[in-house]
Formats: structure tokens, C-alpha cells, sequence
């Protein structure tokens, strides 16, 4: 027999640096998104808040607390044992009965005790008189087990673990993005990123099925539905690009295939942007990991665009990247092995300081207008949950 936790402490932080009107909003945005994902996994709870904290009741503690470490905006939780009393008699009390299942024979021990609002003693008389009731040794620097009390108002809460969260922003917060989603090892990371950020992310993929095979198609899908964890149903664009390529292949100079890709690409994310009333793009580029990051070349992919472009790896090496991809498990999924559109016909030498006026002039050749327009008419949309 033992102690038998009966709520979730849930901590946030960078929402209290909002103001009052904004945290109260961003709050019940983050209640909804535990709520959501809770409700998903199929899991009995009631969620409820108090003073800056935010409780589930369940339980399913075990379960809950694998889901709450998906949920941006959490700082940090706590499983704990809630005492429906502020009465320090009825604490000690509680200690005196049970302490022996929070800290083992031979095991030191220490006390961190606060309180949040107005009561008959101190933080300081407490943890004292809880610690007289205690039968271990006290060990203020290194103790084996940290027993925290968090008196608040009428209620007690008493844990001994803070697992951490992903902290960030509540998702959806920061309103709507689209996500070039590639297949490859960095666009699922900056789509990550930006759910971090409090963004709602919608993806769009570019294939080349039928020049080549369906694998990153799958590997799209796939990708999503992991994503799909940290923010709930996710709708996913797929984007026939072959037509598109061969036009440029054909017609334009080898070496700035890529560059002109990547423009055509954004000129239709945006389409479907607008369409989604996304606010942004997002794409997984990072600064001069290859030829079309470059300085130069981003700044003639994005002029053309007319939303702005956000690129949340920008500063990232590689071995980063790869980092947060092996942490969110996008990794093993992203190695898998793919016929990359963007990598279709690409030339050995490709432009790296290209030039706007060149690019201009190669589009106008091109008449994609149209071709994108087709493109847009034969996508295919799905929900991925």
C-alpha cells in the first residue's frame, strides 16, 4: 500500500509575462489544449485552475502525465496527493500517518513549503512542524527525496517529482501558419518550432509521384500524424510538382533549377495560405547548409512571396537539428529512404549567388501562371489526426 496521487499540478511560465487580459486568454487556450489531447487518448479527468496553476484530476496519472509532456505551453507538472484542507493540524496530521511513503527507511529528506493566501502560520512554522512528525534524517543540500507542500487558499497539494514540459507558447496562441513539409530531417523540426511558438500549423507537401515513387508522400503523412501529437488534427496539402519541374527543366539553365523551384513553391504555398487565412510560411532552411541557403539566393526566393517567411533553424547546424529531430522522434522517419522533389534534376554546379533580375527574366520564359494555377486544382487535401 501507498500514497496514491489523485492530481496533476501543472506550472506555466512565459504566459505570466503577458497582460492580464492576454494571459487570461492564452490560459483557457492552454486548459483547451490539455483538455483536447486528453480527450484524444480517451482518458476519465476534470481540469480546473487556481491561481496560476492549472489541476486535472484523474485517475490515469501514468497516462496523463505521457500526454501533458506533448502540450506546449507547460512549464513543468507535478503527480500529487490533494488535501482538501488548510489547517496545519490536519497537514502534520497527514505527515505524521504518512510520511513513510515518501521517503523509505535510511533515506534523508527536505521540506519546501509555500503558501498562497492568508493563513494562521508561516511557510517557515510549517515546514518546521512537518518536519518534527517526519522520523528520517534532514539533508538540506542533498536530499534523496524533496517533499514540496503548496498550501493554497483552502486546499493542500504535496508532490515530490517536477517533470519538466516544453514550455513555449500554447499552440494556436500565435494564430495560423503553413509548413513546407519536405520529408526530409529539418522541415518536420521547424514545424515543431513553430507549434513551440504558439502557431498552428497546417502543412504542404511537394511530390513528384508519378516521375518517382510514393515514398515521400508516405513519409509526409506520416511525419504529420507524429506532429499531429503536439497540437491535434493537422491538415495536410499534397501538391503535384511534377509538371512544374519538367516546365523548368526544359526551358530553364541548369544551375538555377532549384532557385526557381523553390520560388514556384512559394508562390503556391501562398495560395493555399490565404485559403487557410495562414499568416506565415515556415520552411526548414538553415543559413548556408546548401546551395540554395545562401544569403543571396534566400533573398531572391523570397521575393517571392508576399507573406512573410519564417525559418526557425536559421541559425541551426545540422547537428542540432538532428538533435530536437531524435527528441521528438521525426528522425527515424525523416531517414527513410525518398526520391526528394526538390532534388529531381538537380544540377552538379547549382547557382549559389543568383541573381534577381536573371531569375525574372527565366520566369517570364516559363509562363508557370497557369501551370500553377492547374497545380492548385489537382492537390489533394487530408486531416491527419
Amino acid at each position: 500500500m501507498g500514497i496514491k496521487h489523485n492530481e496533476i499540478l501543472i506550472r506555466y511560465g512565459e504566459i505570466f509575462l503577458k497582460s492580464e487580459a492576454v494571459r487570461r486568454i492564452y490560459e483557457k487556450k492552454l486548459v483547451e489544449n490539455i483538455k483536447n489531447s486528453l480527450k484524444k487518448a480517451g482518458i476519465e479527468f476534470e481540469v480546473y485552475r487556481k491561481r496560476g496553476r492549472i489541476f486535472v484530476k484523474t485517475e490515469e496519472i501514468l497516462k496523463t502525465s505521457k500526454i501533458l509532456k506533448k502540450v506546449f505551453g507547460i512549464v513543468s507538472f507535478s503527480p500529487c496527493v490533494h488535501l482538501k484542507t488548510s489547517k496545519k493540524e490536519e497537514i502534520i496530521e497527514f505527515f505524521r500517518k504518512n510520511y513513510i511513503y515518501f521517503v523509505k527507511p535510511k533515506k534523508t529528506f527536505a521540506l519546501e513549503v509555500k503558501r498562497v493566501g492568508k493563513h494562521e502560520y508561516s511557510s517557515k512554522q510549517l515546514a518546521e512542524e512537518i518536519g518534527k512528525v517526519v522520523r528520517r534524517k534532514v539533508n538540506l543540500s542533498k536530499p534523496d527525496v524533496k517533499i514540496f507542500v503548496e498550501v493554497r487558499d483552502n486546499d493542500t497539494y504535496i508532490y515530490t517529482k517536477k517533470i519538466k514540459g516544453l514550455a513555449g507558447m500554447p499552440v494556436s496562441t500565435s494564430g495560423k501558419v503553413l509548413s513546407l513539409i519536405s520529408g526530409g530531417i529539418d522541415s518536420p523540426v521547424s514545424s515543431w518550432l513553430g507549434m513551440k511558438r504558439g502557431c498552428k500549423v497546417v502543412f504542404i507537401h511537394f511530390h513528384s509521384f508519378p516521375l518517382v515513387s510514393r515514398a515521400s508522400i508516405d513519409k509526409a503523412k506520416e511525419l504529420v500524424k507524429l506532429l499531429s501529437e503536439y497540437q491535434g488534427k493537422s491538415k495536410l496539402y499534397l501538391i503535384p510538382f511534377s509538371k512544374i519541374q519538367m516546365r523548368i527543366k526544359t526551358l530553364a539553365p541548369p544551375k538555377y533549377r532549384i532557385i526557381l523551384y523553390r520560388r514556384a513553391m512559394v508562390r503556391i504555398s501562398e495560395i493555399v495560405a490565404k485559403k487557410e487565412n495562414a499568416k506565415a510560411l515556415v520552411t526548414g532552411e538553415s543559413l548556408a547548409q546548401v546551395s540554395s541557403q545562401t544569403l543571396d539566393n534566400l533573398g531572391v526566393i523570397n521575393e517571392a512571396a508576399t507573406l512573410p517567411i519564417l525559418r526557425p533553424l536559421i541559425g541551426m547546424d545540422k547537428n542540432e537539428i538532428v538533435e530536437i529531430a531524435k527528441k521528438i522522434k521525426s528522425y527515424e522517419i525523416s531517414i527513410k529512404p525518398q526520391e526528394d522533389c526538390c532534388t529531381l534534376f538537380t544540377p552538379k554546379h547549382p547557382a549559389t549567388k543568383a541573381r534577381l533580375e536573371i531569375i525574372k527574366n527565366i520566369e517570364k520564359r516559363l509562363k508557370l501562371e497557369k501551370l500553377i494555377e492547374e497545380t492548385i486544382k489537382e492537390a489533394k487535401v487530408e486531416v491527419i489526426s
